[in-house]
C-alpha cells in the first residue's frame, strides 16, 4: 500500500495573514470552536461521523476506516471543486487542512488533493495543538503585571454600549460578554447563540494578544460565569483588585435600554421559559405579578419588577463594589457620561505610565 506523503506545519508556523484554514471536522465540531476565519468543509456530516464512531466502537477500526473511505470517495469530486476554487482565489496563500488531532481526516484530504494538483498542508496535532496553545497562554496570565479598570453598575446601565464606544476609540477593552456571546443574566442567551468555553477562551486569547503591551485592561464587573462560560481566574483576580468605576444611569433609562436590547416582543416564548426559573427566587406575590405582566405584554412593568425585586438587590449584595477605591460617573445625559469616563481613563493610564 502506497503511503501518501503529506507536508505538515505546526501551530507555531501558522500565519493568519498568509494561510487559508480548511476545517474538515463535522459541523458540530466546527461550531464548538475553530481556527480564526477557518472555512468548514466537513469530510463527514454529524450523522456520518456518529455512525463511523459507532462502527469503530462496536465492530472494528478496520470496518470504520472502510466506511469512512466509502463516504469520502463519493464526496471527493465536491471536495476537489471547493478546494480548487479556494486555491485559485488565494494563489499566494498556503492551504492548511486540519481535523481534531491531525489524524486520518485531514491527512486524507491534504494528501489526495495534493496528488490532484492542489498543494495542501496538514496541521500537525490538529485543532488540539491550537487548544494547547490557548490553555498555556491563559495559564501564564497570572504572571503578567497588568492593571484592570472595572466598569460596574446594575442591570441595564448600558455597560456593553459603553464598552463598545471605548473599543471604537481604541481603549484596551476586553468585552467578556461579547466574547461569550451572552449578556450575563438569566435572560442573557435570548436572541443569541452563546459560544462554547473553548471558543470563548480562543477569542479571549486573541483579544489579549492585541493588548500584549497594554498597562491596563478595561472590563465589565462580571461574575464567575457568563451563561455556561467560566471566566478565567486571572480576570476575576483583576476585577477584585482593579479600579472600580460605577456607572450611574437613571432607572427609566435602564428600563428603556433593557427593552430595546432584549426585544421581548420578538422572543416571548424564550422569556416565558426564563421567567419560570425565577419561581423559587421570588416571593409568590411578586412572581405572580411578573407572570401577569408577561402574559399581558406589559414588558416595561415586567422589567421594573425584575430590577426592583431581583436584579438590583442581588447587585447590591453580590457585586460587593468597594466605592472607597473607585468612583462613580453619572450617565445622565449619556454623552456627558462618556466624555467624563474617557477623561478619567486617560488620567488613570497616563499616571500609570508616569510611574
Amino acid at each position: 500500500m502506497t503511503t501518501i506523503d503529506v507536508q505538515k506545519v505546526t501551530y507555531n508556523q501558522l500565519d493568519d495573514e498568509k494561510d487559508v484554514y480548511i476545517d474538515v471536522r463535522s459541523p458540530r465540531e466546527f461550531a464548538e470552536y475553530s481556527l480564526p476565519s477557518a472555512i468548514n468543509i466537513p469530510l463527514f456530516s454529524n450523522e456520518e461521523r456518529a455512525k463511523i464512531g459507532y462502527i469503530y466502537k462496536q465492530e472494528s477500526r478496520e470496518n470504520a476506516v472502510e466506511k469512512g473511505l466509502e463516504l469520502f470517495s463519493m464526496k471527493l469530486p465536491l471536495f476537489y471543486r471547493e478546494l480548487k476554487i479556494l486555491f485559485q482565489s488565494n494563489p499566494q496563500k498556503r492551504m492548511i487542512v486540519y481535523c481534531w488531532r491531525g489524524g486520518m481526516r485531514s491527512k486524507t484530504i491534504a494528501g489526495t488533493l495534493s496528488l490532484l494538483g492542489i498543494p495542501c498542508f496538514q496541521l500537525e496535532g490538529g485543532i488540539r495543538s491550537y487548544r494547547t496553545f490557548i490553555q498555556e497562554f491563559l495559564a501564564k496570565q497570572m504572571e503578567v503585571g497588568r492593571q484592570f479598570v472595572v466598569l460596574a453598575g446594575p442591570s441595564g446601565s448600558r455597560k456593553t454600549e459603553i464598552l463598545d464606544h471605548l473599543e471604537d476609540k481604541g481603549y484596551p477593552v476586553v468585552n467578556l460578554e461579547k466574547l461569550a456571546n451572552h449578556r450575563g443574566s438569566l435572560f442573557g442567551h435570548i436572541g443569541l447563540t452563546p459560544h462554547s468555553q473553548k471558543e470563548f477562551e480562543a477569542r479571549l486569547v486573541r483579544r489579549l494578544i492585541e493588548f500584549e503591551h497594554a498597562s491596563h485592561l478595561i472590563i465589565e464587573a462580571e461574575s464567575k460565569r457568563i451563561g455556561r462560560v467560566v471566566v478565567p481566574s486571572f480576570i476575576l483576580k483583576g476585577k477584585e483588585e482593579g479600579r472600580i468605576i460605577e456607572i450611574d444611569t437613571p432607572f427609566h433609562d435602564r428600563i428603556h435600554h433593557i427593552h430595546q436590547t432584549y426585544r421581548p416582543d420578538l422572543h416571548k416564548d424564550e422569556f416565558g421559559e426564563a421567567i419560570s426559573y425565577l419561581r423559587k427566587r421570588l416571593s409568590h406575590p411578586v412572581y405572580m405579578e411578573v407572570r401577569r405582566a408577561y402574559d399581558e405584554n406589559r414588558f416595561d412593568d415586567l422589567f421594573t419588577l425584575l430590577l426592583e425585586c431581583y436584579y438590583d438587590p442581588r447587585y447590591e449584595f453580590k457585586q460587593g463594589v468597594d466605592r472607597a477605591k473607585g468612583s462613580s460617573i453619572s450617565f445622565h445625559p449619556f454623552e456627558e457620561g462618556l466624555s467624563s469616563l474617557e477623561k478619567e481613563l486617560d488620567q488613570l493610564i497616563h499616571h500609570s505610565h508616569e510611574r
